[in-house]
Formats: structure tokens, sequence, C-alpha cells
């Protein structure tokens, strides 16, 4: 399935990726305790010198919403931030984006090259949404979850999407209503934020779509493949990252 220049670590989110098995990869897992609910995953080819599944904090790992993989000279984190779907969940998301920034806060004085890469369920400028007049009352476009992405940007980390692209109409999700997909109404909520120390790491990054709907698994993984996203960031290891709902796929390398 994979050439040589395949990638060496994949992370997925929110589907089942045991087909992998079947390519060599390792795979780690830390799921919801609420069945089919939510989980996060990494998968590799890389040596992975320690895996860390969640956080230590038992609501937030109850959810099943971060795991890290600490490699030789860098961390990846995969995150699936919640959304707002209702008072009492936006309720919920803000307390995990603040206890969730005090963790990485600490994390980071033992793991200071990290790359946490995932849903976080806000867009944080008027450019990464299609309305943003409309939607300025909407959970995932709140002033607060926008100012919290500007204070999680501020204590050391880059944006990497928008560090290299300053041009509108890139977004990563799509409301299946009204043909948002295919007039381009999106909302760009998904993010690989890259510590600081790893500037200079950072050279190139695109989101790449597919298209249409595969319908067997292995076609969507070879479809994701094929049409991966890519941003190059640290020497040879490299992370993919994607959601099935929105078919878009990520790659660090």
């Amino acid at each position: 399935l994979y050439s040589s220049a395949a990638s060496d670590v994949y992370k997925r989110q929110q589907v089942d990726t045991s087909i992998f098995e079947d390519l060599g990869y390792q795979h780690y897992w830390h799921s919801a305790q609420k069945k089919g609910y939510s989980g996060v995953a990494i998968l590799t080819k890389e040596k992975v010198v320690n895996v860390a599944k969640g956080t230590g904090i038992e609501h937030m790992d109850f959810e099943g919403r971060v795991i890290r993989a600490d490699f030789e000279k860098v961390s990846v984190m995969s995150l699936y931030l919640p959304s707002g779907t209702n008072l009492d969940r936006l309720d919920y998301k803000f307390k995990f984006m603040f206890e969730f920034q005090s963790y990485i806060d600490d994390l980071k004085k033992d793991y200071p090259n990290l790359v946490i890469c995932g849903d976080y369920n806000i867009c944080h400028r008027a450019i990464d949404i299609h309305d943003p007049i409309r939607n300025k009352n909407i959970s995932g476009f709140l002033p607060k979850e926008r100012d919290w992405i500007d204070q999680f940007i501020n204590r050391g980390f880059i944006d990497s999407f928008r560090y290299l692209n300053p041009e509108p109409h890139h977004y990563s999700w799509w409301s299946y209503r009204a043909n948002a997909r295919n007039n381009n109404k999106g909302w760009r909520i998904d993010y690989n934020m890259v510590s600081e120390n790893l500037k200079k790491n950072i050279k190139r990054i695109m989101l790449k779509l597919i298209e249409k709907p595969i319908p067997k698994r292995r076609k969507i993984i070879e479809q994701m493949i094929k049409h991966q996203s890519k941003m190059h960031v640290f020497g040879s290891s490299k992370v993919f990252q994607s959601s099935p709902a929105r078919r878009i796929w990520w790659r660090i390398s």
C-alpha cells in the first residue's frame, strides 16, 4: 500500500484503524469509557520512547480525548477538544480548555518539543470561518473560545497553518446542510500547534481534501494517503491526522 516514502507515524481520530495492523503499524489507543463516543489513537512505525494515554485528569480521561507519543526528538499529541453542542457541554468545554492549558504549561517543562494535533472545535479568527458575523454567537466561534486560542498560542505555540498561509477560504469542516461543502462555507477547527522552539523547522503546510465519499475502509485509507496535506516540522519523523467526517489528512514531517 505504501512506498518507502510513505509515512512512519499516523495519528487518527474518531475512527476504527485496526486495518493498519495488516500494514505493520504499532497502534496506541485512548478511548472514551462510553462506547462509540470519542477517542484518539496514534499508529507508528517509528520507535516510540513512551506513550502517555490521557492526562491524569479524571474527567478528561473518561472521554478519551488526549494521547501522546514521545519520540527521540519530539513529542506528538492527539487532541480532541469537546464541542459545545448545548449549554451543559459548553460549560464542560470551557472547563476542559482551561484545565488542559494548565496541563500543557506543566508538560512543556519536561517535553519542550511538542506538537499538538487535532480537532480543537474552535475557529480562531474571522478568516477561519466562512461567515464570522452570523456565527459570532455560535459555539466554535464565541469570543471566549477565540480568546482561549489566543492565550494558548501566546503561551508558547504556533498555529503552523497560519504561520505559512495567511490566505482566506481554507477550512477543515463543513456542515452537511445547505450544500456547504460544495459552496466552501466551512470552518477551520483543526490545528497542528507547534512549540515555538520548533518554529525554524516549519517548512510547508497545506490542506488537501478527499472530494468524494468512499464506501470501504481500505479505500478510505488509500485515498487519505494519496491526498495528504503536508506540514514539514521536524527531522524524519512523520505524523498524520485525519477525521472521517471531514476526510481531511494532515501530514507532519
